[in-house]
Order: C-alpha cells, then structure tokens, then sequence
C-alpha cells in the first residue's frame, strides 16, 4: 500500500473515532521504541540483546527509514568512528553482494571496488557501504530476526492525547488503532520527533542565530556558497522577465529574508532519493505524471537557456546499474521551502507536502525529458533513465520514505553545535562519534536587491577530525521527562545537526540509546541519574567507538 494511501486511512480513523475503547489492545514491554527508522531498529535490537522485552511501534510498513529508501550512497565520513551494530549493518551489506545471486543486473567484477569499505575494526569481517534499497531492508530485518524484538507496523502515534504520564514519565503512548504500548523506558527515533514533542519534551525547529551559540555558519547565510548548488548566471525571477508587477515564478519567496546570521524557523529542502536505471529489461519509463504543471519548472528552463547541463552530476552509482539519486544546481530535486510546516503539521498535512514533493520529482524528470530548452544531450540521456521495477515493488517503485534532513531538535541535557563539531568545545561525556561536513541543504530561494534569484542556506564544512556526540543531546531535561531518549532528533544546533544527521550516526546513536535504556531498568533509575563511568563501560563493551 502507497504511503500516501496509508496516511489518508489513519486520517479517517482520526476524524471519525470507529474504534471505541473496547476495542484496544494494550501491549507492554520493558522499552517501547517508536519509528522505523535504521536507529529505531539499532535501538530495538541493541535492548533486545540487553535481555530486556521490547516492542517496536513502527508507523512504516517497511523497515530502516532512509538506508532502505534510496540512500544507498551512504555518506560516512570517517569510517573507522563507526562500530557497533551500525558496522554490523554494512558487514551484513558486504554478504549480501558476496552471493553470486545477489549480481542479477551486473556482474560483481565490472562493479569493482567501488563501496567495498575497508576491513572492519576486528579485521576479520568486511563492509560494504553502497547498496540497493532491498538490500538494506533485508538487512535491517536480518537484525530484527536474530532477536527478539517485538514489531508493530503500520501503528501512528495518537499526537493529540496517545501520551499518558506520570511524575514527568511517560507511563503509556496509544497509536491512532487505539493499542496502547506500555514500558519503562520510551525511545523516540522517528525523524520527525513526534513522541518527544507529544510527550511534552521542549524542542525547537528552523536556524537558531549566530550569536545564540557563537556558531559561524548558522542562521541566513545570503552570498555564502560552499557547493554548486546556486545560480552562478543572472536568471529573472519574473513570470514576465523585468517585470516586477507580474509576480514572481513557482518556488521563490516573497520574503525580505533578513540579515545573515540572524535566526529563523525554516528547515533545510527535502527530496526523495530516487533509485534510477538505464537498463531496458528494469526500467520503467519516464511518463507525464498526473497533475503535471509545466510552469513549476520555469526556472530550470531559464538557467538551461544560459547553458547549464550538469543535471546528472548526483546519479551515484550503487550496485547492478542502479543510482541513488540526489539534487545537484540550482533546480534540482530539492524542493526548496516547500517543507517548512512539515515538523509540526498533521498527518493530513503531512500526506498533502508529501504527494507535492512527489509530484514535484517526476514532473522534474518529464519536464528534462520534454521542454526544448533543456540541452539536447541532456534531454535524450534523460529518456534512457527510469525508475526501477525490481525496487518499492509495492509502492508505485516510488521510495517509501521522504529525505526529511532536518525537523525538529530537542532542548535536551547539552546542545552539540558547531564548536562541538569543529573541535573547539570538548565534550565532556561521549556516547558515539561522527565526522561528516555540516552540510545544509538550501533552505530558500529569493529576490536578490539586483533583482536576481538565488539559492541560501547551501552549507558545507568538513571537520579536521571525527567529533564525539554527548550524553545529554539524547536526553531530555529532568523536568521535561525522566524516561525518553532521543537518538534522531537530538538535542543540536542547526548547522551542527547538518552533520549528525547522517544515517550511520543515527544507528550509533540508536544503540547508545538502548544501552542507556536498558541501563535505567537495570538500576531502577531516571536517565538522567546514571553515571557516565557506567555508560562508558557498557557502551565500549559493545563495540561503540567512543573517542
């Protein structure tokens, strides 16, 4: 069933209430994790093997979040600060590809060495890090199958009044079926932070200013260019080119924007990362989707005009002839501040931005394919491309799951910014490391004072060396919660969130979590009251790279 689908059906239980009271369920476990996202099975999976019940409450079908939704082309960093069973995940990735049966579109030596890693920190098992979505998913669910975690598909959190607490601890959370889930201890790792924000936990969303936490590269930054991801030619943003009276085109903001470095509520652009292929026998092909509007592309024909041909510089490569597909210019998949209700919206309101940026995408893909004023070459290598027929077979080969970069953070126990991230703040109690580049997608696109459009809020800086995450962005603070852990939407700055956010990140973050977790049952203490000696001790037994 389409995600779309889905959603339109938990919004008719919500408005029309059809199942009464009676007809609940109530389920209990020792820890609750609620998504389904690659750190929610890392947590689930790490409890588990911590001899604790738990129940995964996952509001997705399909389980791994973005690892199983197209981003194959993982973006590590410095692999050697990723261990645990995040390095499991891409050692199981690794034996998949060693199947002979596993090469169906490809054969395994014209591929070469291409995201084959490197060998793992035991030196005895390999990693593979560039994968095909079903591989990803046959992974988490090879995870899921050698434990004993419990998990509940297709089960939304009741946003409006699921949270049921006690003393500042959630005793219980109920999903829009009306089962009820009970537990201890409560992990939200959702990318949205749906369950930390129901259950009261403070939280923030958008770019703080600079000088909130004496970062450089937060808040607007107009003129600031670290990618390609601008438009370096003049293009009018006009519907009639100099004319100002005649509005502006689909996808540019009519705000005054603001000075650079002050603060605001808008969130980095969102896409889905397309799996594409050129090969005939898999490949569906790019037709004119229904509710294709011709003019929400204007930009893009106008920037063709004055030459602009790099449209297939972000088509990764990924195992049997596939790509994960990412934006790339100043038009690309991106859909720039179309998403910045999308934290807080309802489900209904979600499921509408979500068809949008559908929509979005593949009349993208036709409108390369059709308008006369992208470049011949550009437009015939676009016809051989395709969505793929052997991926999200039971989704329309559409990714199940949206890249949402960045929703909303916690105000949790400590704030990682870009001090933290670039070396100039130590941390006082690491729990994981990351070590990619701040990177922010851009955030809006405006009327330049000479009366141009352009791109803001593009961002890329790469630290000199892998950086450790605190204890106290996971964990809320004691009057907001004394139960909940936050592996995804941790407590960070903007900019410094444009690095955690990575998937790795989020599997070592899941399973901290779940230690911790488990630790709390262990000591019949709030999260906040364990020491951090102990967590260390734990945390490193389980093969997490601390410093």
């Amino acid at each position: 069933m389409k995600k779309t689908l889905l959603l339109s059906v938990i919004i008719v239980l919500l408005i029309t209430g059809c199942r009464s009271r009676t007809d609940k369920e109530i389920f209990r476990a020792d820890v609750i994790v609620y998504g389904g996202t690659s750190s929610a099975v890392v947590a689930a999976v790490q409890v588990s093997r911590m001899e604790k019940s738990v129940i995964l409450v996952s509001p997705d079908k399909h389980l791994g979040g973005l690892s199983s939704s197209g981003l194959g082309f993982t973006d590590t960093g410095n692999k050697t600060v990723i261990g645990g069973i995040a390095r499991e995940f891409y050692q199981l990735i690794y034996r998949h590809y060693q199947n002979p049966e596993s090469w169906k579109w490809q054969k395994q030596s014209e591929y070469g060495n291409v995201g084959q890693g490197n060998p793992a920190i035991d030196g005895e098992n390999r990693t593979m890090w560039i994968f095909e979505p079903h591989a990803a998913e046959e992974a988490f669910e090879n995870l899921i199958s050698h434990s004993k975690v419990e998990v509940h598909r297709g089960e939304f959190l009741n946003r409006e009044s699921g949270i049921v607490k006690k003393n500042d601890a959630i005793v219980s959370i109920k999903t829009i079926s009306g089962n009820i889930y009970s537990g201890k201890v409560f992990i939200d790792a959702t990318y949205e932070g749906d369950l930390m924000a129901s259950a009261g936990v403070k939280y923030t969303i958008g770019r703080e200013s600079g000088d909130t936490y004496k970062e450089q590269f937060n808040g607007i930054q107009k003129g600031v260019f670290h990618h390609d991801h601008h438009f370096k030619v003049n293009v009018d943003p006009y519907k009639i080119p100099g004319d100002p009276s005649s509005g502006l085109l689909p996808r540019i903001s009519p705000d005054s924007h603001g000075e650079n470095g002050t603060g605001d509520k808008k969130i980095q652009a969102y896409c889905y990362r397309l799996c594409m292929t050129m090969v005939p026998e898999n490949r569906i092909p790019i037709t004119k989707p229904e509710g294709y509007d011709s003019t929400q592309y204007e930009l893009l024909g106008r920037v063709s005009e004055k030459g602009w041909k790099e449209f297939f510089n972000k088509y990764d490569p990924i195992p049997n002839l596939k790509t994960d597909v990412n934006n790339h210019g100043p038009v690309g998949f991106d859909n720039i501040g179309m998403n910045w209700d999308y934290p807080e919206a309802s489900y209904k309101r979600r499921s509408e931005i979500l068809k949008e940026h559908e929509l979005y995408q593949k009349g993208l893909l036709y409108f390369i394919t059709t308008d006369r004023r992208i470049p011949t070459e550009v437009r015939e290598i676009m016809k051989q491309w395709g969505l793929v027929k052997d991926e999200f077979k039971d989704n329309g080969n559409w990714p199940y799951n949206i890249y949402v970069r960045e929703s909303r953070r916690m105000l949790g126990e400590y704030v990682m910014t870009e001090n933290e991230v670039l070396g100039k703040t130590k941390v006082p109690q690491s729990i994981g490391m990351g070590s990619y580049a701040m990177d922010s997608h851009n955030v809006q696109r405006y009327v330049t004072p000479e009366g141009y459009v352009q791109n803001e809020g593009d961002i890329g800086v790469t630290p000199e060396k892998p950086y450790q995450i605190d204890l106290g962005s996971v964990i809320p603070k004691r009057e907001d919660c004394t139960n909940i852990l936050v592996p995804v939407c941790i407590s960070s700055s903007h900019i410094a969130f444009g690095s955690i956010r990575m998937e790795p990140v989020f599997m070592i973050l899941g399973q901290s979590s779940g230690i911790i977790a488990s630790m709390a049952i262990d000591g019949e203490k709030s999260i906040q009251d364990l020491n951090y000696n102990d967590i260390k001790t734990k945390l490193e037994a389980s093969g997490q790279v601390l410093k």
